[in-house]
């Protein structure tokens, strides 16, 4: 193996070690992040940790503090949290109903395959949570690809890694709320129904926001919706 593959090899794997820890919460939301220190804890070099803090910079997970050096990104507040679904509302309600037609790209069978591999862990050893959030970030992953908009898709990948931290305090501990409400968008999609899907995405975004929002101990404000009908 040449030396370039493994300098790309140890990036990757202290990549996916720093973003493992960020989203199950063991780095905590605007922890310090020294790049001695995670060199010296992981056994590598500087040079992978500070590729692997670029990656985590562009999935929103770290952020580069003037002066300070690099921190995990602080939980959203939340007025962002409203920010977030109501762009989410505005994109994938759209998307859910333009997928919703009776061609080939048609993601309907895709997803439900992705439900039966979520459906199906089970066990002692299954981390839930963590779990959930592959789940999911799949699940409204497939029906973004299908739309066939790489800016959308793109914009909705950098935003929608933000929630991942928001799992470990949802009231929807065992997926369960999530499961089902996939499966009615599926169905809708599957079955070229373009007004059920949208029915079905408006009403798990609104579901999710609800759930997130209970983290916080406050009113939660309300999502101001646009119609996408109106903007696409």
């Amino acid at each position: 193996m040449t030396g370039e593959r493994l300098r790309r090899n140890a990036s990757e794997d202290v990549y996916h070690r720093l973003r493992t820890q960020i989203l199950e919460n063991r780095m905590a939301p605007g922890e310090r992040i020294g790049i001695d220190a995670v060199a010296r804890d992981l056994g590598v070099s500087q040079t992978p940790v500070r590729e692997a803090i670029r990656q985590l910079e562009g999935d929103q997970l770290v952020v580069r503090v003037p002066g300070k050096g690099y921190q995990t990104t602080p939980l959203l507040d939340l007025d962002g949290l409203r920010d977030l679904f109501e762009f989410r509302l505005l994109v994938e309600v759209w998307s859910a109903r333009s997928v919703a037609v009776n061609r080939l790209s048609n993601p309907g069978p895709v997803l439900g395959d992705e439900i039966r591999r979520f459906s199906a862990l089970q066990g002692d050893n299954v981390d839930v949570p963590r779990e959930l959030v592959t789940h999911d970030t799949r699940f409204h992953g497939f029906i973004l690809q299908a739309v066939g908009n790489e800016v959308i898709r793109g914009a909705h990948e950098q935003t929608h890694t933000h929630l991942h931290t928001f799992r470990l305090y949802s009231a929807d501990a065992d997926g369960s709320l999530t499961l089902a409400e996939h499966e009615a968008i599926q169905a809708a999609i599957d079955a070229c129904d373009p007004d059920a899907a949208e029915h079905a995405m408006r009403t798990h975004l609104t579901n999710a926001y609800a759930r997130f929002a209970a983290a916080f101990d406050t009113t939660m404000p309300a999502l101001r919706e646009q119609d996408p009908h109106q903007v696409f």
